[in-house]
């Protein structure tokens, strides 16, 4: 069974997914989710309970004819709920699961496990938001606040965005 799925997965955005009741190994990620007729409809990219999501082929096609390279971080991200010292409050964040070498996150000495709560501007509270981020045309310089280590010091980096990629894998942001 294949079908669309609205934005009612909490913390992954408004966009739509793809679910469909397939088993996805490790190493599907990134691989084609095709329909019975062989037509690609998405691109594998996690398991929710025992539902595969992809990401719907025309959201792929929109991203790729924008620029990447202008919103490229070189990160691999999941959603987290992060608790607050001294408060029972949880706080949306963003774990760095990746972090490609040589990428402007790895420049802007990023590491795995850090944190991304937010940039001067806004706090963020879906993956949407780290995406709406990133965008923009040319050179420009991104302010991140993350948190490194225990919870209780939240600390800022500078990223340079929009400057000359080299390809070495695939990244999600």
């Amino acid at each position: 069974m294949v079908g669309p799925l609205g934005g009612s997965l909490r913390g992954f955005g408004s966009q739509p997914w793809v679910q469909a009741d397939v088993r996805l190994a490790p190493g599907n990620s990134g691989g084609p989710l095709a329909d019975a007729s062989g037509r690609v409809i998405g691109i594998n990219t996690m398991v929710a309970g025992r539902l595969a999501l992809a990401v719907p082929s025309n959201a792929v096609t929109h991203f790729l004819a924008s620029d990447p390279i202008d919103a490229w971080l070189g990160v691999s991200v999941a959603p987290v709920r992060v608790p607050r010292p001294g408060s029972r409050a949880k706080t949306f964040g963003l774990v760095l699961l990746e972090v490609e070498p040589d990428s402007p996150a790895a420049n802007a000495s990023l590491l795995p496990g850090d944190i991304l709560l937010g940039t001067d501007e806004k706090s963020f509270s879906s993956l949407e938001d780290l995406s709406a981020s990133l965008q923009g045309k040319g050179p420009r310089l991104l302010r991140l606040g993350f948190l490194r280590g225990n919870y209780e010091r939240f600390r800022r980096v500078t990223v340079q965005l929009g400057g000359q990629r080299v390809p070495r894998g695939a990244a999600a942001a």
